[in-house]
């Protein structure tokens, strides 16, 4: 596989500081001070005193369709996809014996971050050309109870699931890392995860994999993100598809109350 030049990772970074603010992007691309960001996948509950703000109309699927990033927002290299990537079923479409670290892949394999009893409500899926990696982003309408649950449990893999080892369908035996990951401190609640997968190609070259996922919960609405490859997969991206798919998804939100 031939790699991009060395000024893909910046230039993609740079386009998609383009579509945030500059107070967002300078929080995506300034390093870390030692003061580590709240993960937390809860939000602190409102006072008993507190008035309860009028209930937001459910999305619409038009309204839901809206929020999505497209290739156009995100600009070259990202395209439409062009279909599922192969390492979907290569890499994902593996056996464990550790049931937090089955249920994960299972869930990664069938795209159901929230269970199967979420109906996506729009999804979009997109390819970066440059890096070979692809990106799927949906929108969901879901109690906020079980939002948080999955919140809770995206936030419990790094430690259940620091380490392991799977075998693929093919026989392949990988190493798999999972890590939490850095979010923009965008919606109610939110999680990140980063999984790195270490392996062999089918001749015997070694290959790294990287996947990162996200979850934001913005009230009864939530964000789901899955962005990986072999190629380079910047934690710039899901930093910002999470902070403009959370703006944008606050705004309809806002509008639906208003036009209620």
């Amino acid at each position: 596989m031939t790699r991009p030049p060395a000024r893909t990772l910046a230039t993609t970074a740079l386009t998609l500081c383009a579509l945030l603010t500059a107070t967002a992007c300078s929080a995506l691309t300034t390093p870390p001070t030692a003061e580590k960001p709240d993960l937390s996948a809860t939000t602190t509950p409102p006072s008993p005193s507190a008035k309860s703000p009028a209930a937001t109309p459910a999305l619409t699927d038009a309204q839901a369709q809206a929020t999505l990033l497209t290739d156009v927002d995100l600009g070259e290299p990202w395209t439409p996809t062009q279909g599922t990537a192969t390492w979907h079923d290569t890499v994902l479409k593996a056996k464990t014996s550790r049931p937090h670290c089955q249920r994960l892949l299972d869930t990664l394999y069938a795209e159901e971050l929230f269970g199967a009893d979420a109906r996506p409500r729009a999804v979009v899926g997109l390819d970066d050309d440059w890096n070979e990696t692809q990106l799927r982003q949906q929108v969901v309408a879901h109690p906020a109870a079980d939002v948080d649950r999955t919140l809770a449990w995206l936030k419990s893999l790094p430690k259940k699931c620091a380490e392991f080892t799977v075998k693929t369908v093919r026989g392949d035996v990988h190493d798999v890392e999972v890590s939490e990951a850095s979010l923009p401190q965008v919606g109610d609640a939110r999680q990140g995860l980063r999984i790195l997968v270490w392996g062999e190609t089918a001749d015997g070259e070694p290959a790294a994999f990287t996947l990162d996922v996200a979850v934001v919960r913005v009230g009864d609405n939530a964000i789901g993100l899955t962005h990986g490859g072999f190629g380079e997969v910047a934690p710039e991206v899901a930093q910002a598809v999470v902070q403009l798919g959370a703006q944008r998804l606050t705004e309809v939100r806002k509008r639906g109350r208003v036009e209620a």
